[in-house]
């Protein structure tokens, strides 16, 4: 007996949930199936959500209709706004979480998803078929499904089901396999070692042979977690609290979640030369300096030890000290990952200040998975070897919850109108930072588990986080992720952002109205009237603190009911208009690459101008535009140039 859906999601991580939600919203018969129903989407390492571009990718996600932000509003137990002192481009929303809460949101939502269908098991095997040539891929109507198909005519492999632990097999016509740290997971604590996706679960063995055997490249990546604390053995008087905003806001655009109530502090920890000193004590049998830990691990978010190597210098490293929830004492101390032995990670933490009375619930420890290296993949993060199979989370590379959920949610939205017959959706880089992130990806590959900073998009000013849904809302209503409710919610907050910036460009305000104001500002007065967006360009002046002093304007918001939120949104187009103009000339000049599309079979060795390097990144890659090729390392502008005469005429 065979079970069959139209799309198979494999894991239920950040994003397979995010996958199988899109996938069954958008209309296919889809089954999530995982190893373990009762840790959907769980938090394995820190119990937050956002961060330093991180938390401007789940403001996309839900832009389009996912689901991360809307959950982590609804479990929520402090909200931050990173880098409030910068400008606007910098802001970073980032919520702590009640772990458990979250989880469990999640599997509500999941089960109570139309279409959605759960499978609590182990895939062991992907199964496969070659597609016979006058048997063309679903949706032949369109240019891309064209494509797919003329590629699978010519002997490609397709995927057509999976096979399970407990002998069951399932036929579909796509599968986005997320399987996280789970692929061949083995984790390290000192000398010991066990197999496991992370404490408490096991790994999944069999997919990656699986995958191998149809010729894809494999790596292996090595991550880590700290130990976990017993709030009840903390002396919390001798830390120093971090408390969230007096006024939080929230991830969700939409009017359906509230900021969050009655916040949780975190507490800032700092380590020691005697905590350095013990510390190096068990360097000699650290798996990760012995040579027993061979995967790549996080530059950027690197253990404790790692620290220690790499700033000798240093006499202290700052700690965050994080509950992770409100019903329990287990608390998670951010920056003190580590996969030194037990005994030396209790010994340490015991010399921290506040520490002295210290119980853990357990140690930490590092984990080695299996991954597949992104460059194997199309925009649309269907893997290049077969049709209908798509790769999404720490299988491509990546780390992090919110760069797992955001490749979840693309893959499951292509997945979908794959078995459709349409157009795929790849986003671009100046529309979202998950348009970075998988061009990224894609075109330059990792050499290291790859985060989301907000150094690695062009076009920061275009992709803040304020004006996510302005980006990537209507494209979220037009595939049918986001409601009609919510999209008239959206077009009702746009068109005050526009009135309200209209009224600031026409509205001239006199000298006499706004000096004693300015002057209490130690701002210059003016010398002749101006128009309020002009006064509005100067620093420290915003519509907030102007409402007391022009009542018109506070009239036009009252009678208007405008938000808070569309409030700030067009202070932000006033105050950035001409940043704003500036990226979008630059954007709108490299489109043109975009557009110039290379043939799928093109032969790259057969151009003698390319320079050999660039001849072998592209034909390993296969760009499907000139703009894509742009971006792979190693392809030098000359190169463009000798890729734009050829195919640009």
């Amino acid at each position: 007996m065979t079970l069959d859906y139209d799309i198979i999601v494999i894991g239920a991580g950040h994003a397979g949930c995010e996958a199988a939600s899109a996938a069954a919203r958008l209309g296919s018969r889809t089954l999530l199936l995982t190893m373990d129903m009762s840790k959907m989407a769980a938090m394995s390492c820190n119990p937050a959500v956002g961060g330093v571009a991180k938390g401007q990718i789940v403001r996309e996600i839900d832009a389009l209709g996912g689901q991360m932000g809307r959950i982590t509003d609804r479990t929520a137990i402090q909200f931050r706004m990173l880098n409030r002192s910068k400008g606007a481009a910098m802001w970073s929303p980032r919520a702590q979480c009640d772990k458990t809460r979250f989880s469990e949101e999640w599997r509500h939502t999941l089960e109570n998803t139309l279409n959605l269908y759960i499978w609590q098991d182990a895939a062991e095997e992907l199964l496969f078929e070659t597609v016979p040539e006058a048997d063309p891929v679903a949706g032949a109507g369109s240019e891309w499904a064209s494509r797919t198909a003329s590629g699978a005519a010519s002997g490609r492999r397709r995927i057509r089901g999976v096979r399970t632990r407990m002998g069951v097999e399932f036929s579909c016509r796509a599968v986005v396999l997320t399987a996280g740290t789970f692929l061949d997971g083995r984790m390290h604590c000192g000398t010991a070692q066990a197999e496991g996706g992370r404490a408490g679960d096991a790994a999944s063995h069999g997919l990656t042979a699986c995958l191998q055997a149809v010729g894809f490249e494999t790596g292996r990546m090595k991550t880590g977690t700290p130990a976990r604390l017993d709030a009840r053995t903390i002396d919390f008087e001798a830390l120093e609290p971090q408390y969230g905003d007096e006024n939080p806001a929230k991830f969700s655009f939409s009017p359906d979640t509230e900021p969050v109530r009655e916040q949780l502090p975190c507490f800032l920890v700092y380590t020691s030369p005697e905590v350095h000193e013990t510390l190096r004590g068990g360097f000699a049998d650290s798996p990760l300096f012995n040579g027993t830990i061979r995967g790549i691990g996080p530059r950027y978010c690197p253990s404790i030890e790692d620290k220690l190597h790499t700033f000798a210098d240093k006499e202290q490293h700052q700690l965050f000290l994080e509950p992770e929830g409100r019903s329990t004492n287990e608390y998670y101390l951010n920056g003190f990952s580590s996969s030194l032995p037990w005994n030396v990670q209790w010994e340490a933490l015991h010399k921290i200040r506040g520490f002295e009375d210290l119980h853990i619930f357990r140690p930490g420890y590092a984990i080695e998975y299996d991954y597949f290296p992104p460059t194997q993949l199309h925009h649309t993060l269907e893997t290049k070897h077969v049709s209908g199979l798509y790769f999404a989370g720490q299988v491509n590379g990546t780390t992090g919850y919110e760069e797992a959920a955001a490749q979840g949610l693309l893959a499951g939205i292509n997945a979908h109108r794959f078995l459709a017959g349409k157009e795929p959706v790849v986003l671009k880089r100046d529309e979202a930072y998950i348009g970075v992130l998988i061009d990224d990806l894609v075109t330059k590959g990792v050499d290291e588990p790859y985060r989301m900073f907000t150094s690695r998009a062009e076009y920061r000013i275009l992709l803040r986080q304020d004006n996510a849904d302005m980006r990537l809302t209507p494209l979220g209503h037009e595939i049918g992720l986001v409601s009609h409710e919510q999209y008239a919610y959206f077009v009702q907050k746009k068109s005050s952002v526009e009135s309200l910036i209209s009224f600031a460009r026409r509205q001239s305000i006199r000298a006499a109205e706004i000096n004693d104001y300015l002057k209490s500002i130690d701002s210059e007065p003016l010398t002749q009237g101006r128009k309020l967006s002009d006064i509005l360009m100067r620093n420290n002046v915003t519509f907030e603190t102007l409402r007391p002093v022009l009542p018109q304007l506070d009239e036009f918001v009252q009678t208007n009911a405008i938000s808070a939120e569309a409030i700030e949104e067009a202070e932000i187009q006033i105050k950035y208009r001409g940043y704003i103009e500036r990226e979008k000339f630059i954007a709108e000049k490299l489109h043109r690459l975009e557009s110039i599309r290379i043939p799928d079979d093109f032969d790259f060795h057969s151009m003698n101008s390319l320079t050999i390097e660039a001849r072998q990144k592209l034909s390993r890659i296969r760009p499907t535009t000139i703009g894509q090729a742009s971006h792979i390392p190693g392809v030098s502008p000359a190169d463009i140039n000798v890729l734009i005469v050829k195919f640009g005429r």
